[in-house]
């Protein structure tokens, strides 16, 4: 299964230097880790366990969506 993790570093204010954000958007899972690689790390052992769960428990684990990252500009 292949799931879109879209990666942010974590604000300063929250004293985690170095530290990424990975959130897995089709899944509506968040995670964290240190450095970018860390946070992806982190995010696959995440689904692995959520997929894990669903299955032990006789449920079928949510297809993985495509994602589309965009920006936008505003005023």
């Amino acid at each position: 299964m292949r799931y879109s993790v879209l990666v942010e570093p974590v604000e300063e204010l929250e004293n985690l230097p170095g530290f990424y954000y990975a959130h897995v958007p089709s899944l509506g899972l968040t995670t964290h880790g240190s450095g970018v690689e860390g946070a992806i790390a982190a995010a696959r052992d995440l689904i692995h366990l959520w997929v894990e769960e669903k299955r032990a428990s006789g449920e079928v684990p949510a297809p993985a969506r495509e994602s589309l990252l965009t920006t936008v500009e505003v005023d």
